[in-house]
């Protein structure tokens, strides 16, 4: 009874076997198969594409990241922080119960390179921002195990210690400008002050991160020193901002118990 259940797929793997050894021994022949085997993998990748405009929400409100957030991203980058922290919650009620309204595609639509990732070693943080203080971020930071005894992310302390670099700031916003980040020649040539503003409250200089960027800007002495910039400045205010950047999740999403 087994072997006669399983006689079609032995015929089938055999049949598989002969044309795969025949192919391997026309070279012409192999090489039509894997250019139509590429081919139509590709289609299936790319034509999604001609539909995107369709696909990816608009949001005309949705803010850019300010030269600190995008100096902080990219600290956030440079130390791996992305190997165990997804930013991206999947539609699983689950995922939903834990972090808040799934992600949307145009919440993404300004990251170079997005963070969405699959890998979860600590928290997924697309929501993260505002949900703890500046003063618990910089402690979880230092030392995650003071805060959280079974974590087992490293320590980043160093960063306090650490001057936030600046001057390549308008360079870095001008590059970003060239794969269509929109932003203006006022955004890019204020970039190293608006940077410094923004962890400046009641300067001129946060008033000018503030006409830039909008009213909503978190403008604060965010690692609790007010005597240097650093890159824990940088990392907080961009963990700070991460789901605030738009509104529209909550706008196109039911609560919990309206669905």
């Amino acid at each position: 009874m087994f072997r006669t259940l399983l006689k079609p797929f032995t015929r089938f793997f055999e049949f598989h076997a002969k044309t795969h050894y025949r192919a391997e021994r026309h070279s012409m022949a192999l090489s039509v198969g894997i250019i139509l085997a590429a081919g139509v993998g590709g289609f299936i990748e790319i034509a999604p594409l001609f539909t995107i405009d369709d696909t990816v929400e608009a949001d005309p409100d949705m803010r850019l990241y300010t030269p600190l957030e995008q100096a902080g991203r990219d600290i956030y980058i440079r130390e791996g922080c992305y190997a165990c922290h997804s930013q991206m919650i999947r539609t699983l009620q689950d995922d939903v119960d834990r972090y808040g309204p799934y992600s949307l595609a145009v919440e993404s639509k300004y990251d170079h390179p997005m963070l969405w990732g699959s890998k979860r070693t600590g928290p997924d943080l697309a929501r993260v921002g505002e949900k703890y203080s500046d003063d618990w971020q910089v402690r979880h930071l230092v030392d995650p195990r003071a805060l959280v005894p079974e974590s087992v992310m490293p320590q980043y302390a160093f960063l306090l210690d650490t001057a936030l670099e600046t001057d390549s700031l308008p360079d870095r916003l001008a590059a970003l400008r060239a794969v269509g980040v929109p932003y203006t020649d006022d955004q890019i040539g204020s970039a190293a002050s608006d940077a410094l503003g923004q962890a400046l409250p009641d300067t001129e200089r946060a008033d000018g991160v503030l006409d830039r960027y909008g009213d909503e800007t978190n403008v604060r002495i965010f690692d609790g020193r007010s005597d240097r910039l650093t890159e824990m400045d940088a990392l907080v205010a961009y963990l700070q901002i991460l789901g605030g950047l738009t509104d529209l999740p909550t706008k196109t999403q039911p609560a919990r118990g309206e669905e």
